[in-house]
């Protein structure tokens, strides 16, 4: 896994989908591709009151990443100063591999360009001491980014259970 998280606290979370959009519109996608999702459960009674719940879903970073092993152009790469799995669009083939390989569905594919995209955790962001475009524009905060060492210990262990196929 990468040295990094995204942790939802999914009890702030309201579903308002600005991750989704800020993601977006940070790397300049088409309509179709989602690098991370929100995905709607509910309504359930909690305390007689319908509630919905609404779950983050972005690239978990693989120890080993199942995407890049299927990856026969080394498109799909992890960056190895980190653990980032991303895409060096340049060398994608357009062969859809790394979408069927993905136990999560997390690569997408724009149709226009005939290539694969991913959550690659912003990357240039980071490297320039910046969060994610998704946390960043959290309206309720209830996205947290960080290093995984500096996490929260039981942070770091529901997001590995997550993490797990």
């Amino acid at each position: 896994m990468s040295d990094y998280i995204i942790f939802q606290d999914v009890d702030r979370c309201i579903g308002c989908y600005s991750c989704e959009i800020h993601c977006k519109a940070n790397k300049k996608l088409p309509d179709g591709p989602r690098l991370c999702r929100i995905y709607q459960f509910g309504p359930k009674l909690v305390d007689k009151v319908p509630r919905m719940a609404f779950s983050f879903l972005a690239c978990f970073h693989c120890e080993k990443p199942w995407c890049v092993s299927a990856c026969p152009s080394k498109a799909m790469q992890k960056r190895p100063k980190d653990g980032i799995v991303y895409v060096e669009a340049e060398k994608c083939i357009g062969c859809k591999l790394c979408l069927y390989a993905c136990p999560w569905g997390v690569p997408q594919f724009i149709q226009e360009d005939c290539v694969a995209v991913k959550c690659d955790l912003c990357k240039d962001r980071i490297d320039q001491g910046l969060q994610p475009a998704c946390v960043t524009k959290c309206i309720t905060g209830c996205l947290q980014f960080g290093r995984r060492e500096l996490m929260p210990e039981e942070q770091v262990r529901r997001y590995e259970l997550l993490a797990t196929p």
